[in-house]
């Protein structure tokens, strides 16, 4: 598989609208992965940040690297379909300009670790092949309990990854 529509994304990750942050996955490798997110005026956080100037939180493309991370895990990690995938900590963030309505995101992630509990990926995001962010991202995977729908604690955020 080489490429993925939200059909199919939907069908890997638990989010939902409005917190589905991938539109389209264009590429998946051994270690790496590229995913689409088209943003659009009517997304639900524009009315409030900032009205006038619709910006896309930071954070928000912080949780769509994650959530294609999420899908390049279960590609090299079968096993962890049907986990809960926990964003753990967030390393060496950095915002290079905003993005507005009509920008299409590019996501490229790469696998740096992968353990049975732990991921850990790099990646940057960007507009028109312009760096906006880039981050270290590393994630736990929780089981979910199949009976009410929740989800276990998740373990510490401290695994080891040497």
């Amino acid at each position: 598989m080489t490429s993925m529509d939200v059909q199919e994304i939907s069908a890997v990750l638990p989010h939902r609208y409005p917190f589905l942050m991938v539109d389209r996955i264009v590429e998946i490798g051994e270690d790496n992965i590229v995913g689409l997110k088209n943003v659009t005026v009517n997304e639900p956080h524009f009315t409030g940040h900032f009205p006038g100037y619709p910006v896309m939180p930071g954070v928000l493309i912080i949780e769509a690297m994650a959530q294609v991370s999420g899908i390049l895990v279960g590609k090299l990690a079968p096993q962890t379909r049907g986990k809960i995938m926990f964003l753990a900590s967030v390393e060496n963030a950095k915002f290079r300009r905003p993005v507005v309505p009509g920008d299409q995101l590019r996501i490229e992630m790469k696998m740096v670790r992968l353990k049975q509990t732990v991921a850990k990926l790099e990646g940057v995001a960007k507009v028109d092949g312009q760096v906006v962010a880039e981050a270290m991202l590393m994630c736990t995977l929780t089981d979910r309990l199949q009976s009410t729908g929740q989800v276990a604690a998740p373990q510490e955020a401290q695994p080891q990854l040497a």
